[in-house]
């Protein structure tokens, strides 16, 4: 709600990352399916839920393998996301949107739910769309909390699109040289997302607060991030 993008580089993919930089944490906690993350369940202050962008992926994967089934699915997966471009499309109260999705979504979720039951026992569970429906499955009640709240979202696609010009690029600067540099490379791409989230010309950003940041103290440095940034009228 803040519009607030934080890039974290740890220089492996265990569970110390997100222990580390979650330690505090207290609300919601929308994650993919990596195992990592399941440990948070069990945290008090903490509830976890699930993408529905990465269980709908698996049935796109699936249809080559199973047209028909996978063709349901995502038709199902369909008015779930109509449903939420509504919402932005008539600016939607969060009360309007909650019901919305109290009284539309959630028998489109169970219809799913109640269909993947009586298919998974007729498919290969190592099949794309075995695989598809095992994954939605078990994650059923992480995948519904979004129609608990207004302000969640159904899947967690405002990180994937923050990420996505880093992963574009990737190839292009595999190396960051250091840990150390790969850390302040983080750092970057945290403040230009963000400028980014609050339609911020990043170079606009850059040269104002880099001309005048000498005039602020730790006090007050904090009033030169994007989302707190007024232009120097100077």
């Amino acid at each position: 709600e803040k519009k607030l993008v934080l890039f974290d580089y740890r220089p492996g993919r265990g569970a110390d990352g997100p222990d580390d930089i979650l330690k505090d944490f207290q609300g919601h906690l929308q994650t993919d399916g990596y195992v990592v993350y399941e440990d948070f369940e069990k945290r008090p202050g903490i509830i976890l839920m699930s993408c529905m962008a990465h269980a709908r992926r698996k049935f796109i994967d699936a249809q080559q393998n199973d047209k028909d089934r996978a063709a349901h699915a995502l038709a199902l997966f369909g008015q779930l996301y109509a449903l939420e471009r509504k919402i932005v499309d008539q600016s939607l109260t969060k009360e309007e949107a909650l019901k919305l999705r109290q009284d539309k979504a959630m028998p489109v979720l169970k219809e799913l739910k109640e269909w993947m039951l009586v298919e998974y026992p007729k498919v290969r569970p190592t099949s794309p769309i075995g695989n598809g429906i095992a994954y939605f499955l078990k994650r059923w009640d992480k995948l519904i909390v979004y129609t608990t709240d207004a302000s969640l979202t159904i899947d967690n696609n405002p990180v994937e699109n923050a990420v996505r010009p880093v992963a574009i690029g990737r190839k292009n600067y595999l190396f960051a040289g250091s840990h150390e540099a790969a850390q302040r490379a983080a750092m970057i791409y945290s403040l230009f997302a963000t400028c980014r989230y609050h339609n911020i010309n990043p170079y606009d950003w850059l040269k104002d607060i880099l001309e005048r940041m000498h005039l602020y103290t730790t006090a007050n440095m904090a009033e030169l991030l994007p989302q707190n940034w007024k232009k120097s009228e100077g």
